[in-house]
């Protein structure tokens, strides 16, 4: 009796504490501040950093590229939204969104409407990216994504004649889902897969690369905890707590009374 309570406690106990490490979160972001930039780059090298979280801005016309960049960790699957406004009177325009690792490799969408078609004289079009979640390793020929730096690549394609150089505002921002245990592999990067643009000045006189201008809240490689943790230590206890009710259960009584000690 006592052993069945004790199972029943145990099973109770790390069904709680794994339950909450199991879902999904959204990642912490910072909260709309003002802080966002409100201009995008027009390539791969002057793309305009945001952080997840932040909503940013842009204003151009129809047919430029805009490009942002924002950085992914380990665990998280991030989550591309953009909506562009566009003028009072236009053709109907396709928009795209495209997003590419620090390799500058395009990295296909889960799902979410990654291209759109606004028919004539829509206000807006809204397109959407979900990623695949950021794994801390993969082979060299793979194609997975790996934390660093990823850059968005907002424009319209077969575009009108009529239509190019009309003025658009655009509006994107990014979000994470922290996956946890599911997505966690064997192996990590040494660094992260961000760009190497500038040079800052140390205090020896000396100076290194800046990779990338952001960096997770908790620096790269933060989520190395995952609920694998809490798995692995739920299996051995309950490892544990198997053999000893086994035990249990097979030694028997012991010694009846009736048959002597020397028997």
């Amino acid at each position: 009796m006592r052993i069945t309570s004790a199972l029943g406690a145990a099973l109770l106990t790390l069904g709680l504490a794994a339950a909450p490490a199991a879902a999904g979160t959204p990642s912490p972001g910072p909260s709309d501040d003002g802080a966002a930039p409100a201009s995008a780059g027009t390539s791969f090298r002057t793309a305009a950093e945001i952080e997840q979280g932040q909503r940013a801005t842009a204003g151009g016309s129809a047919g430029d590229y805009l490009y942002w960049s924002f950085p992914a960790d380990t665990g998280q699957r991030p989550t591309v939204r953009a909506t562009v406004k566009l003028p009072g009177t236009h053709a109907a325009e396709t928009w795209r969104i495209d997003v590419y690792d620090g390799l500058r490799r395009r990295q296909s969408c889960q799902y979410g409407a990654q291209t759109r078609t606004a028919a004539a004289g829509a206000s807006s079009v809204e397109l959407a990216c979900v990623l695949r979640t950021v794994r801390a390793w993969a082979e060299p020929w793979a194609n997975d994504p790996l934390p660093g730096t990823y850059y968005i690549r907002l424009t319209a394609v077969g575009l009108p004649v009529s239509d190019r150089g009309l003025p658009v505002s655009a509006e994107v921002r990014v979000d994470a889902e922290d996956i946890g245990g599911p997505a966690a592999v064997d192996g990590s990067l040494a660094e992260p897969l961000v760009p190497g643009i500038a040079t800052e000045d140390l205090a020896d006189d000396d100076s290194r690369a800046v990779l990338f201008g952001l960096e997770p809240d908790d620096g790269w490689s933060s989520g190395w905890w995952s609920d694998r943790w809490v798995w692995t230590a739920a299996g051995g206890v309950l490892a544990a707590l198997a053999g000893v009710a086994g035990y249990a259960l097979t030694r028997g009584p012991g010694r009846p009374s009736r048959v002597p000690p020397g028997a």
